[in-house]
């Protein structure tokens, strides 16, 4: 029996992962597809007056089957993928186009969305049900529906093109990645790697059967790598394998699909009667239009460069030192001598850390900051299915022990895990105007830390560390979500403050209130010593600005490639080069390029939107002034910040829900001082 097909017989309804088959996914979308088009032609077929209630809460509520099943997909697509079924999405990706398509081109439920929409002004509605009707109108506009028929059908083929196109980014990709191993079996190649790296790599060639090491493009072998290992060779040969990822003759070049995405995408915003693909994007974003993303990224640049140059000057200078005047600082060597530089300032090494940050107490301490903030409590519930033996289920309770949501944790690499790291969700919060259920959400984190040894534990870089606290601030948006509709609740907000939540918890990685919560070393329990915690925090703004313009080029490469009004023709590594160059400061190496790679701006959901994780860092770094002034586990801010940001989801604007929240507006000025330019 299909398991999509009936209620779930599990705990708080979670995805009965163990009964789900790779068979059962296209039964369930077509038949959810179906299901869907039914709930329509019922609302569509309504001889009434179209109302709020008919018409829009009837749309909202459609195609819960559908739903339930592409989610469980698309996550596992990111998460737990195969070749079988990446060969099954390429079935139903064009399917799930089409009827996206024949949702938004429904010319008869948009006339009644847009009946419902033209009243708007006279029918009494919640701030809530009017935000629905602007989104709900907003969107058919934007898909379609106001278009002539002759353009409906060019919006389909652009639309089902670019499904196609992203998903095969995405798979290429993940292939380039995997495909890539450094086979090292003299020991002397390894010199000036620490243990730690060392032992992951005697795993990974264990696990593969080899003998010797094996260093992979996966993050927790290729930065640790990039950062200690002495052999300049290896780190060069490391550093170009990975960054031309997608760029050789090999059946999984991006260069043709990254033109192919820019211009199709340039297309269809002409084609909706926009100049550009980013005036299409931003219309609906905080910051409005590329005007202000412009404006923003050139503050930043203006403020941080002075102080990127010195420091790469500063690398430079212990570069020449311990290699000779005639030594050239390449892209390979900033991460080595960047660090030799790091550990002589501030007599620190990162690796220091590890062992204060084991797995176990590091979860235990990212929750116990979510129980002393806002009350909340985790408890590990065995009987949650779950995807992969490596992922944890925990239920979530609130301050009250009522129950909250249900939270996943995957944390390791594996072969069919795409990259970086994630916060998502298999099923969104929401409530029933008549009956009062409020439904609870199910969240997932997923992340690429490094893993176990048959020696030690998980032990995690403080980079890791960080990387947690986003991720789990993304999950608080979506565990504290207490809206009535489910298209507006948690993560549903603008793209460009969707980043806001998740950077204002990495603020509690350099406080030592925090870390005395839980960094104890994983052999003797022994507390992080102060000493080496105010290292941590005095190094803090440690080539802050180098890391600011890096930012500020993938924002430039971004807004370049989506700012454009006529398509696209050219070479694309040199298209690249002249977007960023700006925030360039080091020697860009033959042959590499990001583009092909970009998959934030190219498959996934940042295309004219990279500039987000510098927007919501103006935000994120306002907000936690606040705490820092009253208290970083100031309970009463804490419910604040809930209250007005983060259980309202997309209700309202953005700078609506902040300013009622910090109770005035941002500037950049919170983020300067807290990265040292401004004092």
């Amino acid at each position: 029996m299909n398991p999509f097909f009936s209620n779930y017989n599990t705990p708080h309804g979670t995805v009965p992962f163990h009964l789900i088959k790779l068979e059962h996914f296209e039964p369930a979308i077509r038949e959810g597809i179906k299901q869907q088009l039914t709930e329509i032609d019922a609302i569509t077929a309504l001889t009434d007056e179209p109302t709020f209630e008919n018409t829009i809460e009837a749309f909202e509520k459609s195609g819960r089957l559908l739903e339930r099943a592409t989610t469980v997909f698309e996550n596992l697509m990111s998460a737990e993928t195969n070749d079988e079924m990446q060969e099954l999405a390429k079935t139903l990706t064009p399917l799930l186009s089409e009827h996206a398509n024949n949702i938004s081109l429904n010319q008869t439920l948009f006339q009644r969305v847009k009946a419902v929409y033209e009243k708007r002004a006279t029918l009494n509605l919640t701030t809530e049900q009017r935000k629905l009707l602007e989104d709900t109108y907003v969107g058919f506009a934007r898909n379609g529906a106001n278009l002539e028929d002759k353009d409906k059908e060019t919006f389909r083929t652009l639309t089902d093109q670019l499904s196609l196109l992203t998903l095969q980014f995405s798979e290429n990709l993940l292939k380039e990645t995997n495909d890539y191993q450094l086979h090292i079996t003299d020991e002397e190649q390894l010199a000036g790697l620490p243990e730690s790296s060392k032992a992951a790599a005697l795993e990974a060639a264990h696990e593969k059967g080899l003998e010797g090491w094996v260093f992979t493009l996966h993050a927790p072998s290729y930065m640790p790598f990039m950062m200690y290992a002495q052999k300049r060779e290896l780190r060069q040969e490391l550093y170009m394998v990975y960054n031309t990822k997608c760029t050789h003759e090999n059946g999984v070049n991006n260069f043709e699909i990254v033109k192919q995405l820019v211009n199709l995408r340039l297309q269809l915003a002409q084609l909706l009667g926009y100049k550009t693909y980013a005036d299409y994007k931003l219309e609906h974003r905080m910051a409005e239009n590329a005007a202000n993303v412009y404006k923003l990224l050139e503050e930043l640049l203006e403020a941080f460069t002075p102080t990127a140059l010195k420091e790469v000057e500063a690398v430079k200078a212990i570069a020449k030192e311990l290699d000779g005047d005639d030594f050239e600082l390449m892209p390979w060597d900033w991460s080595y001598y960047s660090h030799k530089l790091k550990e002589r300032i501030f007599q620190f090494d990162s690796e220091q850390l590890r062992p204060y940050f084991e797995l176990g107490n590091v979860i235990q301490g990212v929750f116990g900051l979510a129980t002393r903030l806002y009350g909340i409590t985790f408890k590990e519930n065995k009987e949650i299915p779950v995807y992969h033996p490596d992922v944890k289920a925990y239920e979530v309770f609130d301050k009250d022990g009522s129950y909250l949501a249900v939270l996943l944790t995957d944390f390791h690499p594996r072969s069919g895990k795409q990259g970086g790291a994630w916060m998502t969700s298999y099923k969104g919060q929401w409530k029933d105007p008549q009956t009062g259920e409020n439904s609870r959400p199910h969240v997932s984190l997923v992340m690429n830390f490094s893993k176990p040894t048959k020696e030690k534990p998980a032990l995690l870089t403080f980079g890791e560390v960080e990387t947690f606290l986003h991720e789990f601030g993304h999950s608080l948006h979506e565990i504290f979500a207490n809206t009535t509709y489910q298209s507006l609740s948690g993560t549903n907000v603008y793209w460009d403050f969707v980043e806001m939540p998740s950077q204002f918890m990495e603020n509690f990685a350099t406080q030592k209130e925090f870390l005395h919560t839980f960094a104890r070393h994983y052999q003797t329990g022994e507390l992080i010593p102060d000493d080496l915690v105010q290292r941590v925090i005095d190094s803090s703004n440690f080539n802050v600005a180098y890391a600011c313009l890096r930012q500020l080029s993938f924002g430039l490469l971004d807004m370049a490639w989506y700012t454009r009004t006529t398509p696209f023709e050219g070479d694309v590594i040199s298209y690249e080069r002249e977007a960023w160059k700006r925030a360039q400061i080091l020697p860009q190496a033959d042959g590499t390029c990001m583009s092909v790679q970009f998959s934030h701006i190219f498959a996934g959901g940042y295309s004219a939107g990279y500039y987000s994780y510098k927007w919501a860092e103006v935000l994120d770094a306002d907000a936690f002034a606040l705490f820092k002034k009253k208290g970083i586990f100031n309970q009463e801010v804490a419910a604040s910040l809930r209250e007005n940001v983060l259980s309202r989801g997309g209700t309202e604007h953005p700078m609506t829900l902040y300013k009622r929240f910090r109770g005035q507006s941002p500037t950049i000025d919170a983020l300067l001082i807290r990265n040292g330019i401004k004092r």
